[in-house]
C-alpha cells in the first residue's frame, strides 16, 4: 500500500496539485476537525466508490491511518491503483502541521 506523510500532503495542498482527498471518518469526527477532504465514512466507502477518482491521485485519511488503510484495501478490490494512505491521519497532521487543529 502506498503511503504519504503529512508533510507530503501539505506540499500537495500548498502547490495546488490536482488530487482528491478522501476522509473516511464519521460525520461527528469530521465536524470536530478536518483539513478539507471529501467526507465518505468507511462504512459507505464501497457504496460511494463512484465519487472517488480513478483518473488522478487520491489520498485517503482518517484519525490515525487504520481506517483509511482498511478503505484502501476495499477499494483496491474494485480496481483502484491510485490510492495513498495518510500516515498517522489527523493526529499526525495536528502534531506536525497544525497544532491548533482540534483532536480527540
Amino acid at each position: 500500500m502506498q503511503e504519504i506523510t503529512v508533510q507530503e500532503l501539505k506540499e500537495k495542498l500548498d502547490s495546488g496539485e490536482d488530487f482528491q482527498l478522501i476522509d473516511v471518518r464519521e460525520d461527528f469526527e469530521y465536524e470536530t476537525s478536518n483539513i478539507g477532504g471529501q467526507l465518505i465514512p468507511l462504512g459507505g466507502i464501497l457504496i460511494e466508490a463512484d465519487k472517488i477518482s480513478k483518473d488522478k491521485p487520491v489520498v485517503v485519511m482518517c484519525r490515525s491511518g487504520k481506517r483509511s488503510a482498511a478503505a484502501i484495501m476495499q477499494l483496491e478490490q474494485l480496481g483502484y491503483g491510485n490510492l495513498s494512505n495518510l500516515q498517522g491521519g489527523i493526529l499526525a497532521w495536528a502534531a506536525e502541521i497544525d497544532p491548533d487543529i482540534q483532536v480527540y
